[in-house]
């Protein structure tokens, strides 16, 4: 008996001093698993508080993009555009990307700053990629700066005292320094043997004219940029900022300037351009006719898509996915009960008058209140498909009368993060038939809510990441989620007119021609007419507007690559949690983590989904 009793006691001692030891054991464990979480805390927050600090010293390169972001502390200055400050913004950025590597270590990170790091090392990348190719880009033509810095006055420069006045006027001096430093670029291009096509001479000139026609270059009405100049002066005069004397002698050294520096910069642009568009060609060619142009399309689609795919890979998607939507169309068709062919479907729907607005004030004033009526409807909708929502305001407006083209693409401009300037669906509106009204509901769930200017104000107010992740932007993933935002506007329950789904439909297709287009153009070499062919045979789109839409992609090869391209990564890593989810999939919860992080490229956000159906799964 006593020897039981000594073995029982032996052994629950033994047990306890195990169970002290485990004890021990886990609490050492509890401690170091403690200890590296603070580190980890730390040295995150550390290298967040870094690449703030780096980006702000990025942004200082562009005191343009600053005022687009609602900062004023460079308000009077103008960017350094040259090549040489090219060069010296890449040596930053590869000066930045090597301090990170020495003074921080990625392991160390938490998940969002991991994150950020592989980001802030990608733009490193990008850039490096695109180098080579710095004068393969036409500086002048669709969106050059004979137009933009107009744009950039007339809608970013806000005027709230004398001083933002002061610096109005200092950027009209600095216009001629800014606007040059982008003609010797396209000299340097030119003696590369690049030249744009002919329409983006003849655009440039265009528009270069058309900034300057009226007062007070002229004895014509005021131009657009002195209607915005003595505008902003009233404004300031009414509100008592200044007095008379002051707003006489803005006004005076404002005509001074645009006078003796912006006209003479623009008139010397539009010189240079119509003597040597004498020696350019009236039949465009792909980037293919530029030197080592097969490597520089290469690179654009890197760039563009963020994905390893080539040429004819994306040229076989988009035939693959034209086949597709045409046969949704074809239901369409007989739905409403056409009769004939589909393309004898499209030209109808090109040409019968209901659905488009009359050329008209009245008519164009119809077209921006249904866009706002349709984009209020989808606003009530969206808690039932995101958790996170946009604070900041959106507006619809007209194209400024300067850089408005027929069948011009539709944008958006983003708002300032504060909300003190909403942001912008733009719209082409000088000929109405490049407007249809068929397309506009697809068109505002695109460029508006919940396309762009959810996405984008979403990324913009969000906390606890990088300042410079609240900016950056991916083509693919940017417009890849406008067109996924298009589709998603059907499963909530809008497109209830057939001709609205066949709008939306248009839409898709279009995005999908774009495919083919693109690398036709700059890959299989075709020309201008058969781009166009091709887009009027295989969707409903006006041709103004398919007209428009192909020089577009001639002027820059690969963007319009990145919608299908974007929106197809979305569908395909939606799909996949759904499979992998089931029952627990949640529609609020995927889309907010599509859009919860800021702009992504394509790979990293499919491993962004994967973590996060990991995390539902467990």
């Amino acid at each position: 008996m006593r020897a039981l009793l000594f073995v029982l006691i032996t052994a629950l001692v033994s047990c306890g001093d195990n169970n002290a030891g485990n004890s021990n054991s886990q609490q050492n464990e509890a401690n170091s698993l403690a200890a590296v979480e603070q580190v980890t805390a730390r040295e995150s927050q550390r290298f967040i508080q870094w690449l703030d600090e780096e980006y702000a010293e990025e942004v200082d390169f562009s005191p343009l993009l600053k005022t687009r972001q609602g900062d004023k502390s460079a308000h009077g200055e103008l960017d350094d555009v040259s090549e040489a400050a090219l060069d010296t913004r890449l040596e930053w950025r590869r000066a930045s990307v090597a301090e990170m590597r020495s003074s921080f270590d990625r392991g160390q990170l938490d998940k969002q700053g991991q994150l950020s790091w592989d980001l802030w090392e990608y733009t490193l990348i990008d850039a490096q990629r695109s180098k080579p190719f710095r004068r393969h880009r036409y500086i002048f033509g669709r969106n050059g700066p004979q137009s933009t810095l107009a744009n950039n006055l007339i809608n970013y420069q806000d005027v709230d005292d004398a001083s933002d006045m002061t610096d109005y006027i200092s950027r009209l001096n600095q216009s001629q320094r800014y606007l040059l430093q982008y003609l010797d670029r396209a000299k340097l291009a030119l003696a590369d043997g690049i030249r744009p096509p002919h329409f983006d001479y003849q655009r440039a000139i265009s528009e270069a004219r058309r900034v300057t026609a009226g007062a007070p270059f002229d004895d014509q009405e005021d131009s657009a940029l002195w209607t915005d100049i003595t505008a902003k002066i009233a404004s300031l005069l009414e509100s008592g900022e200044i007095d008379q004397s002051q707003a006489d002698l803005f006004s005076d050294e404002s005509r001074g300037a645009l006078l003796t520096r912006f006209k003479p910069a623009l008139d010397e642009i539009v010189d240079w351009l119509e003597a040597d568009f004498e020696n350019v060609s009236d039949i465009a060619k792909g980037v293919w006719s530029l030197p080592n142009g097969e490597a520089y399309y290469n690179s654009r689609l890197a760039s563009m898509t963020t994905l390893p795919l080539t040429a004819d890979e994306i040229h076989e998607i988009g035939i693959s996915e034209v086949a597709r939507i045409q046969a949704q169309m074809e239901q369409i068709k007989r739905q409403v009960g056409f009769e004939g062919a589909l393309q004898d479907f499209f030209t109808y729907m090109r040409e019968d008058d209901q659905f488009y607005f009359p050329s008209t004030d009245e008519g164009r004033s119809n077209y921006l209140s249904l866009a706002d009526d349709l984009l209020a409807d989808m606003v009530e909708q969206l808690p039932n498909y995101f958790g996170i929502l946009p604070k900041a305001g959106l507006q619809v407006r007209r194209v400024e009368a300067f850089r408005e083209s027929a069948g011009g693409a539709a944008h958006y401009a983003r708002g300032t993060k504060d909300g003190s300037r909403p942001g912008t669906f733009y719209v082409h509106l000088i000929d109405m038939r490049a407007a249809s009204i068929f397309r506009l509901e697809n068109l505002a769930y695109h460029e508006g809510v919940p396309g762009h200017h959810m996405q984008i104000s979403i990324q913009q107010e969000l906390e606890n990441i990088p300042r410079f992740r609240t900016a950056k932007g991916y083509t693919a993933f940017s417009e890849g989620w406008g067109l996924y935002a298009e589709y998603l506007g059907k499963e909530m329950g809008f497109y209830n007119d057939p001709y609205a789904e066949f709008g939306r439909l248009s839409g898709e297709i279009w995005r999908a021609v774009r495919l083919v287009v693109d690398t036709g153009i700059h890959a299989e070499q075709w020309t201008q007419e058969q781009a166009v062919d091709y887009a009027l045979h295989n969707s409903a789109r006006p041709e103004p507007s398919v007209r428009s839409e192909i020089r577009r992609y001639f002027n820059n090869p690969g963007q319009a690559t990145a919608y299908k391209i974007g929106m197809l990564k979305i569908q395909e890593v939606r799909a996949t949690a759904e499979t992998k989810l089931g029952d627990d999939f949640d529609i609020r919860d995927f889309h907010d983590t599509v859009i919860g992080s800021g702009q992504l490229p394509m790979a990293v956000l499919e491993a962004e989904v994967d973590s996060w159906i990991e995390s539902v799964r467990n």
